[in-house]
């Protein structure tokens, strides 16, 4: 008996030990490699490098969702836009806060572990509070922040071991009301935000670098609602040599310096001045004007814009990293920006090692419109003529659904619209015309999830019409009149679409669901049989994953504008969301991280 205690003992103390191990290791490259078949922890921000966002979890279920109820709800003490999608790895939550705060919890009871409290080297920041969480690796949190910053945490003390600058803050240009004429009625709108540059998405850990890049550098000037709470009042581009290229970048995860960096802008971005979108689509582009401009403006891709919006996809078969870029800049003027534009509002393949260009597919030549490719791509295969094609999608903010040959960048095919489509790719007029989708999407930076199985992929959309209309600040002296250009919100009803998209079928819908407010956050699917997103008014929802049924629903009381995840702790699975809402949106902000498990019997 004794021995058999002493052998206990001597079990409990080496699984004690292999433990310590472990955490003092932290999470290997071949952990994040295997994330894909990890069914109890959520190790990166799409769950897996491919970012499927699929969880193989399926102790809840279509018959059993309503026994769903809040286990633990954590509060940040930060009421604002929320966006951030959780990790958990070894019964250890890690989540990022507004302004970049981040903080350890236990994943079974909620309780907090340690935090650390982002100090900002400036206040001027160009995209708001939000950050869409941090990424783990080599006994390390990392987090990029809202004035462009990244930072490595220890993961057990959550103690700063590195803190480096992504990009220098631009204090002397930045948007301007005076660029408006004086009888303009926006004139009256508080500007909200700048081109303050910062980073907003969860970093890739990747073979030793953390990758990541920064936002803020489509330069636009961003106008409050006349109404408190509304969405967005309006964006004004002006035409002019403002802003600065976005970038990519890779940072050794040990010391932080960098390795290498791609910009999304450069010389030669003019391209071959298309009058079509590579899928066909026209573009009412006046080319013979543009052409004739094109020796004034040589150095306009210095300021060209292309922020990132979402973190990367990486195939580890090939190295190949998958991401898209944003709007050039200025945002919606277009006179001093003749050509393509390169390699804004793309997607954009790179060789992981050096940074190097692989391919693009430029979705918008010449974007005027704010259809930033925002939205994660996910790694799929596709069947077609008997053979597997490796292919990459993603949700667009044009309505469609991308899918191409990633060896190549070559379109397979698009789907079925899953918002309405009007008058895409017309030109703003002085009277004004209507536009949908508009910048706010489609999809906008909210991930979709693919169930590989069923080869459906589910989309979260928004339909939010636009108004697009010029103006103009007139002649003084001997200064020309300076065109400007307005995108507002159509004064009409919003609404949202949950969509499975049928992959096996070309990408026809095989199902939509409509709900009564813009989808901006993310979608979780399970084995479980379930879809899971939230809405602005509070609503967290399950929805049947072959016919899109609604089946469960839970008020967070604030807008459920984030990604949820789901974990499993002690053989039971648990889903998490944050619900904090958005001010771009004018969704109530709050600040809670609510876990959801089955009721206990």
């Amino acid at each position: 008996m004794i021995v058999a205690l002493k052998r206990g003992v001597a079990i409990a103390l080496a699984f004690a030990s292999a433990a310590t191990a472990s955490v003092a290791e932290g999470v290997s490259d071949a952990r994040l490699k295997a994330a894909d078949g990890n069914r109890t922890d959520w190790l990166q921000y799409g769950r897996d490098y491919g970012q499927q966002r699929f969880s193989p979890l399926d102790q809840v279920t279509t018959e059993n969702v309503k026994r769903l109820v809040p286990k633990w709800i954590y509060q940040t003490g930060t009421a604002a836009t929320f966006q951030t999608s959780p990790l958990i790895a070894d019964g250890v939550m890690y989540l990022t806060a507004p302004f970049s705060h981040v903080v350890a919890i236990d994943a079974k009871s909620g309780r907090e572990k340690w935090r650390y409290d982002h100090k900002r080297t400036s206040e001027k920041t160009c995209c708001g509070p939000a950050n869409r969480g941090a990424s783990i690796g080599y006994g390390k949190i990392f987090v990029a922040t809202v004035d462009a910053r990244l930072i490595a945490l220890d993961q057990e003390t959550g103690k700063p071991l590195w803190d480096v600058m992504l990009a220098e803050q631009h204090i002397d240009r930045t948007e301007d009301k005076a660029l408006m004429a004086a009888s303009d009625p926006l004139q009256n709108r508080n500007v909200t935000g700048s081109t303050g540059v910062g980073a907003a998405f969860a970093p890739l850990v990747y073979e030793g670098k953390v990758i990541v890049g920064i936002t803020g550098v489509g330069y636009g000037l961003h106008l409050d609602s006349p109404r408190p709470g509304a969405p967005l009042g309006a964006v004004v581009g002006v035409a002019g040599l403002y802003g600065r290229p976005g970038f990519l970048a890779a940072y050794d995860a040990e010391t932080g310096k960098q390795i290498w960096k791609f910009e999304t802008t450069r010389e030669g971005w003019e391209g071959s001045f298309r009058t079509h979108t590579p899928d066909g689509v026209p573009m009412y582009r006046d080319i013979e004007t543009e052409k004739a401009s094109q020796g004034k403006f040589p150095d306009a891709w210095k300021f060209g814009g292309g922020s990132i919006w979402h973190t990367p996809t990486v195939d580890p078969a090939t190295g190949i990293l998958y991401f898209g870029t944003g709007n050039p800049s200025p945002q919606a003027a277009d006179g001093t920006r003749p050509g393509d534009n390169l390699y804004t509002v793309s997607l954009v393949a790179l060789d992981s090692k050096t940074g190097e260009l692989v391919w693009h597919y430029q979705q918008v030549p010449h974007d005027m419109w704010g259809y930033d490719v925002a939205s994660p791509p996910t790694l799929l295969d596709i069947e077609a003529n008997g053979k597997t094609i490796p292919a990459i999608g993603q949700a667009s903010k044009l309505g469609w659904y991308y899918v191409h040959d990633r060896r190549n960048g070559d379109l397979l095919f698009k789907s079925d619209a899953f918002v309405p489509q009007e008058n895409l790719f017309r030109r703003p007029t002085p009277e004004g015309i209507r536009i949908t989708p508009g910048p706010a999407g489609g999809t906008n930076w909210s991930p979709a999830s693919y169930d590989a199985q069923r080869r459906i992929v589910f989309v979260a959309g928004s339909h939010i019409p636009m108004i697009y209309r010029t103006g103009e600040l007139p002649a003084v002296g001997d200064k020309s009149a300076v065109p400007y250009f307005i995108i507002e919100p159509s004064p009409e009803e919003n609404w949202g679409t949950l969509t499975a998209i049928d992959l096996a079928n070309k990408g026809r819908i095989a199902w939509q669901t409509k709900l009564d407010q813009p989808l901006i956050g993310g979608v979780l699917a399970t084995s479980g049989g379930l879809v899971f997103t939230g809405e602005g008014g509070g609503d967290f929802s399950a929805f049947d994953a072959k016919s899109g049924a609604k089946l469960w629903s839970f008020n967070c009381g604030a807008g459920v504008n984030a990604p949820p995840v789901s974990y499993e702790l002690d053989g039971k699975q648990y889903i998490a969301v944050a619900a904090g809402g958005s001010q771009i949106w004018g969704f109530r902000q709050g600040g809670a991280v609510i876990v959801f498990g089955l009721i206990d019997e």
